[in-house]
C-alpha cells in the first residue's frame, strides 16, 4: 500500500479528473437547484408544495433513468462518457435558464438531476472504484472530496452573478463554465485510462467472483446493507429541503445556519480523508456499521434540545457521517462484488441513493402538514439510525465469513 504523498504524486491526474467530476455534478445537486427555488416560483406561479413535487417527479424520472443508462460507463471509456454527460448537463443548464413552460422546467430539472447529481457522480466514483484496489478508500475519499468544494465555492459564486445579471443568464454562465472548463479540464487529466497497479489485497477483496447485477440483487445481504446506507440521503436531504420551517419552529438564526455549513464542510473533509485510510488499511466492511451512529445522535439532540446548540451538534456529526458514507458507498460495491460490472452495479445503487434523496423532503412535508411534530420525526429518524446500525453490524460479519471462506476455498 504506497503512503499517501506518494499515492498522490504518482495519482494526481486521476485524482485531480474524479475531484473535478463530482465538484461540477454540483449543478445538478439539490443545494445548488434550490438557489434558484424562489425565482422559479414566481416565474411559473407555483406554490412551494407544486414546486416540491415538480422537483420529486423530475429526481425520480432521474433515479429511473439512472438505473439502465448508467451501465455506460461498462462499455465506453471514462473520457467518452465524461463528454456526452457534461454536454448534456449544459444543455440542462440552458433549458433551465430559458425555461417558460412547464414542461421544459420538468425536462431541465431531469436533466440536471440524471446529468448533474447521477451521472456525474457516478463516473467519478464508479473510476476511483475500477481503478484502485489496495487505495481505493484513498482515492474514494479524494474524489468525494469535489462535493464540499462545490459546496463552499458555486453557491457563493451564483448568487454573485445572479445579483449583477440575473437568475435566468446565471444558469447560462453555468452551461458556459460546464462547456469552457470542465470539460476541456476534465477530459486532458482522463484522457489516457489508469491501469490498475498491484495485486488485489484479500482481505479487502471480498469477492473472487464478478457478481452481475442479477445475482447482487439475489443476495439478501445487498438488501440488508442497501436499506440501511441509503438512511443519510433521505434524513439530511429532508432536513435541508425543509430547513425553513425548522428555523422558524425552534426560533433559529439563518446567520447560524450558515455557519454551520461551513463547520459541516471542514468536517466532512476531514472525516472522508481519515475513513478513506481506514478503509485502505482494513476494509469498507468493517467501517460500514458505524457511520449511521453520529446520524442518529444528532438526530436525538435536534429532537429533545431546542436551543441553537443542537443546530451545532447536529451539523457537527452530519459533518462526520457524510464524510465517513462518501467512502463507503464508494468503496462497499467493488469490495463485495467485484469490478467486472461495477458500472451497473453503481448505477443501480446511485439511482437508490437519488430515489431516497427524493422521497425525503416529500415524506417530511406529509408529516408536517399532519401535524406530526419535528421533534417525533427527528425520534423516528434516530430509530432508524439505530436498527440500521444493527442491521450493517449483522451484513459485515456476514460479508467478512464469506469472505473467509472464499479464501479457504482457494486454499484447497
Amino acid at each position: 500500500m504506497l503512503s499517501y504523498s506518494t499515492f498522490l504524486k504518482s495519482n494526481f491526474r486521476w485524482l485531480l479528473g474524479g475531484f473535478l467530476l463530482t465538484m461540477f455534478s454540483s449543478f445538478g445537486q439539490t443545494f445548488f437547484v434550490s438557489l434558484s427555488t424562489g425565482d422559479i416560483r414566481q416565474a411559473f406561479g407555483l406554490t412551494s408544495g407544486e414546486y416540491g413535487t415538480i422537483y420529486m417527479v423530475a429526481t425520480l424520472a432521474s433515479a429511473v433513468t439512472l438505473t439502465f443508462f448508467g451501465r455506460i460507463v461498462d462499455h465506453f471509456s471514462i473520457v467518452k462518457t465524461t463528454t456526452l454527460c457534461t454536454l448534456m448537463l449544459a444543455v440542462a443548464c440552458i433549458a433551465f435558464a430559458q425555461a417558460q413552460s412547464l414542461l421544459v422546467l420538468v425536462l431541465a430539472l431531469y436533466g440536471l438531476r440524471l446529468f448533474g447529481q447521477g451521472m456525474m457522480t457516478h463516473i467519478a466514483i464508479t473510476a476511483m472504484g475500477r481503478w484502485y484496489a489496495q487505495n481505493r478508500g484513498k482515492a474514494v475519499s479524494i474524489a468525494s472530496l469535489g462535493f464540499n468544494a462545490g459546496l463552499a465555492l458555486f453557491p457563493i459564486g451564483f448568487v454573485a452573478i445572479v445579483t449583477l445579471i440575473g437568475w435566468r443568464e446565471a444558469w447560462l454562465v453555468a452551461a458556459g463554465i460546464m462547456v469552457l472548463v470542465a470539460l476541456p479540464s476534465i477530459v486532458l487529466l482522463l484522457r489516457k485510462d489508469r491501469t490498475p497497479l498491484g495485486e488485489l489485497n484479500e482481505t479487502t477483496e471480498y469477492s473472487k467472483s464478478q457478481w452481475t447485477v442479477s445475482q447482487m440483487l439475489r443476495d439478501p445481504l445487498f438488501w440488508l446493507t442497501i436499506v440501511s446506507l441509503l438512511g443519510p440521503a433521505f434524513i439530511s436531504t429532508a432536513i435541508f429541503f425543509h430547513q425553513d420551517f425548522l428555523l422558524e419552529t425552534r426560533g433559529w438564526s439563518i446567520n447560524l445556519l450558515a455557519w454551520t455549513f461551513v463547520m459541516l464542510t471542514v468536517i466532512s473533509v476531514g472525516a472522508g480523508l481519515v475513513s478513506g485510510i481506514f478503509i485502505d488499511k482494513t476494509s469498507a466492511a468493517s467501517l460500514m456499521p458505524m457511520f449511521l451512529v453520529p446520524l442518529g445522535i444528532g438526530c436525538v439532540i435536534l429532537a429533545v434540545v431546542y436551543s441553537s446548540t443542537a443546530l451545532i451538534i447536529y451539523m457537527a456529526l452530519l459533518g462526520v457521517a457524510m464524510g465517513v458514507n462518501a467512502s463507503v458507498f464508494g468503496s462497499i460495491w467493488p469490495e463485495i462484488y467485484g469490478v467486472k460490472n461495477l458500472g451497473a452495479i453503481r448505477s443501480l445503487v446511485t439511482a437508490m441513493m437519488v430515489f431516497s434523496s427524493a422521497l425525503g423532503p416529500g415524506v417530511m412535508g406529509w408529516a408536517i402538514d399532519l401535524g406530526i411534530s419535528l421533534s417525533t420525526q427527528f425520534v423516528a429518524m434516530a430509530v432508524f439510525c439505530g436498527l440500521g446500525t444493527l442491521a450493517l453490524l449483522l451484513s459485515s460479519a456476514k460479508y467478512k465469513k464469506r469472505a473467509l471462506n472464499l479464501i479457504a476455498n482457494r486454499i484447497q
